[in-house]
């Protein structure tokens, strides 16, 4: 059965927040900061919950604004995880960026500085959507 998970998208003065994964899956790149849904959760809540775990940072969760499936087989075909994922926009309200938890490193990057990170396909394919970056040169 597919796991609910979340992320949470702040864009600040034209910057955006990301986090460097120190987990599987995609441990050592760059993606939106968010995590599992915990039961009883709003969506919103484990939002305003991840980020505060990962960045030390204080959020409101707004509106969901992408939705997609994460799915990895191993070699041989078989399924390893299945997560549905809703990011969310957020608002940035109080606190100092440190990285923690679930994150090896947290920080804010301008468009031009993402160019050269190594980040998730999932979150390359929706800062193209949100036409945060341009999408040539984008390493993986």
């Amino acid at each position: 059965m597919p796991q609910v998970a979340i992320g949470g998208v702040i864009i600040e003065d034209n910057e955006i927040l990301l986090v460097k994964r120190n987990k599987s899956p995609h441990k050592g790149e760059w993606a939106i900061p968010g995590g599992s849904v915990k039961l009883g959760e709003t969506l919103q809540r484990a939002v305003e919950r991840e980020i505060r775990e990962e960045t030390g940072l204080v959020v409101s969760a707004k509106d969901p604004i992408h939705v997609f499936d994460l799915i990895e087989r191993d070699k041989q075909g078989h399924l390893r995880f299945h997560y549905v994922i809703v990011d969310f926009r957020a608002d940035y309200v109080a606190g100092t960026l440190h990285p923690s938890d679930d994150a090896a490193d947290a920080r804010w990057f301008a468009p031009k500085e993402i160019k050269g990170l190594r980040i998730t396909e999932t979150t390359k394919e929706f800062l193209k959507k949100i036409q945060f970056l341009p999408w040539e040169g984008m390493k993986k």
